[in-house]
């Protein structure tokens, strides 16, 4: 099954919407933006920064020692890759860390299966010296976590052995379209695979299985069994996922509730590597 960090950043949203971030912005602010994006992103993943938190464009400005204008061309571009959202209108729209829904969580899994699908197949047209290799690693991984279902491990272990597994017939096989696609959308499906991994442990021998059926197609050279065989890994796991979150629920949903947030964590990033503050703020 395809299948949370140190630091975090805040809240208080900026009161206008992001602009085109191209517009604006210097070369010399080219590396900034770069490190902002990163920055914001792995918080965001690692469930740092929790869904449904307000982002202040200056506190992160702050934190990160940046200008306001790099801060806010990472955030137009985490909103176009759907890890930030607005919520509100005019004076009143905010930017929020998007939330965790199941539609969203659906969509999701499906885009990654189907670039995985893709994936697993070109690896399985790889010439048979190469594959071997690649088997060979896939097999010791997918073991690793055959372990980890038996001694019923740690969670964040697994997630790291899983999201190994996957990489392993992506990175240095996909080309580069395919691979920078997958490198904007992979790293969503990870913010559910990480929330809710310790529901998922329970679940790890069903994985295993049918990485092992990604694993013999790519070993026979069988580029549609490879294909198919990762594209119903991530079907079934979207199905895992949808039965999880109708026993968990949804996070960062306000609109679930009708109404917009009437305080929320100001998750601070501390970037000295520093223990995460949080306060709260009223909206």
């Amino acid at each position: 099954m395809p299948a949370s960090s140190r630091r975090s950043t805040t809240a208080a949203a900026p009161r206008q919407a992001p602009r085109d971030a191209a517009k604006g912005t210097k070369p010399a602010d080219l590396d900034n933006v770069t490190r902002a994006y990163q920055e914001l992103r792995r918080v965001i993943v690692w469930g740092q920064l929790p869904p449904g938190a307000r982002i202040s464009e200056r506190i992160v400005a702050d934190r990160l020692g940046l200008s306001r204008t790099p801060v806010r061309s990472a955030l137009h571009r985490l909103e176009q890759e759907g890890f930030v959202a607005s919520v509100g209108s005019g004076r009143e729209r905010r930017l929020v860390v998007a939330p965790l829904t199941m539609h969203d969580g659906q969509e999701v899994y499906a885009l990654v299966g189907h670039l995985e699908g893709l994936a697993s197949r070109i690896a399985a047209g790889l010439p048979a010296a190469v594959r071997s290799g690649l088997v060979k690693r896939l097999r010791t991984l997918n073991a690793a976590l055959a372990a980890q279902a038996s001694t019923h491990g740690d969670a964040a272990h697994f997630f790291d052995l899983d999201s190994e597994f996957h990489r392993g017939y992506v990175e240095g096989v996909a080309g580069p379209r395919l691979l920078a696609l997958h490198r904007a959308i992979k790293p969503q499906s990870e913010r559910y695979s990480r929330l809710y991994a310790s529901v998922f442990l329970n679940q790890v021998t069903t994985s295993v299985r049918e990485h092992e059926s990604i694993i013999r197609g790519i070993a026979r050279g069988d580029r549609a069994g490879a294909q198919r065989a990762a594209e119903m890994n991530w079907r079934n796991a979207a199905e895992r996922l949808a039965r999880v979150i109708e026993q968990h629920g949804e996070r960062g949903n306000w609109e679930a509730w009708g109404e917009q947030p009437l305080a929320t964590d100001l998750v601070v990033l501390d970037p000295s590597g520093g223990r995460t503050r949080r306060k709260r703020s009223a909206s």
